[in-house]
């Protein structure tokens, strides 16, 4: 069989998120983080938003989710926690390294502008294969991501047979989930990170008739549960340049 339903929840915002787009708004080309990507913690406003996702949780009763999988990254992390201490929802939370974000390599930390400036070679050959192909020397590219949750949603339908999942990650990583469980093409992922943004604290729900079926997307990126409870909604989209040009 399998889960029944995933709930794949980006963080709240973290203060890299914000950093990272002063950075880009200024034209500096270093972002200004002073931890590594895994110990990057949620800002004020992030805080706010995964309370108001608890509150959204608690709400849905009988439907809540019954498992939780979560990043190991601590942004991720603290979401998860702060939700479900918000909701009154006492669950085990199992953290998979596999629901991290992608790795950058040697582009970490560096904006557009940064990219341009000190790998030239490197945005040209980006530019030329697309975000899907597109591996920095180092780090990971979308089809790299596919296949590490390939892997792992494999052992979430044995491991969560009958469940309804959360599944608190990260942007890359729900584009990813969406790829591998709709059965998308390469074109199909790519224009819809070219056209929309997978907002903090969003709830991006999969569902399923039958356990041999395909998903379906039932809400992408929704954050209604933040306007209700009053926090404020933030974006802080990738680089929106992911089609081969």
């Amino acid at each position: 069989m399998g889960a029944s339903e995933l709930l794949l929840v980006r963080h709240g915002e973290s203060v890299a998120n914000v950093a990272a787009t002063a950075a880009e708004e200024a034209g500096v080309e270093v972002i200004d983080a002073p931890v590594r990507d895994a110990d990057v913690p949620l800002s004020e406003t992030g805080v706010t938003q995964a309370q108001a996702l608890g509150g959204w949780l608690a709400d849905r009763g009988s439907d809540r989710p019954d498992v939780v999988w979560c990043s190991p990254y601590l942004r991720a992390h603290e979401t998860a926690r702060l939700a479900l201490e918000s909701a009154g929802i006492q669950l085990p939370v199992r953290v998979d390294e596999r629901l991290r974000d992608r790795d950058l390599g040697v582009l970490d930390l560096l904006t557009r502008h940064g990219v341009e400036a000190r790998y030239p070679h490197e945005a040209a050959r980006r530019r030329w294969l697309g975000k899907f192909y597109y591996r920095p020397p180092g780090g990971e590219s979308w089809a790299d991501l596919a296949l590490r949750l390939r892997a792992l949603l494999g052992d979430l339908d044995r491991l969560a047979d009958g469940h309804r999942v959360l599944v608190v990650c990260h942007d890359a990583v729900i584009l990813a989930m969406r790829y591998v469980c709709e059965g998308m093409s390469e074109a199909d992922v790519l224009q819809i990170g070219h056209d929309t943004t997978v907002r903090n604290a969003s709830v991006t729900r999969l569902v399923r008739p039958t356990p041999d079926a395909t998903w379906q997307v039932a809400a992408y990126s929704d954050v209604s549960h933040l306007e209700q409870r009053d926090a404020p909604p933030t974006e802080h989209p990738g680089k929106s340049d992911v089609l081969p040009q």
